[in-house]
């Protein structure tokens, strides 16, 4: 499985950015899909997951500014980041697996990885 992410960039404090990432491949090996992201300084954290189904998991302090959404027509997943602050500087990394059963079973061990994509918020 191949993960290809793309819409990072600079974006001021407040603004917004949407994340893309598109699989390909054994996409058969894969329904859930998400974003974890590691800041510098920072260890690596979880930001959200949606199912084939989709089903969504937030990492809490991401609740309510962040939406992770997907179309399973095209294998692309997107994160949708409003409300940016400078705190959610940090590489975005697009991540895939095959579900666990519990959100609970997830940790730093995704089964598939795309290169990161760089957001940086600053004014």
């Amino acid at each position: 499985v191949q993960l290809q992410a793309s819409g990072g960039g600079l974006v001021q404090p407040g603004g917004s950015l949407r994340l893309s990432c598109a699989a390909s491949g054994s996409i058969s090996k894969i329904n859930v899909m998400g974003w974890y992201r590691q800041a510098p300084g920072k260890q690596r954290e979880q930001v959200a997951f949606i199912t084939s189904g989709g089903g969504t998991n937030y990492a809490d302090s991401m609740k309510g500014r962040f939406t992770i959404s997907r179309e399973n027509a095209k294998n692309t997943v997107y994160l949708q980041m409003n409300s940016l602050k400078p705190e959610d500087t940090a590489v975005y990394y697009c991540v895939a697996d095959q579900w666990r059963g519990s959100w609970s079973q997830y940790r730093d061990d995704m089964a598939y990885w795309g290169k990161g994509t760089q957001v940086t918020v600053s004014s």
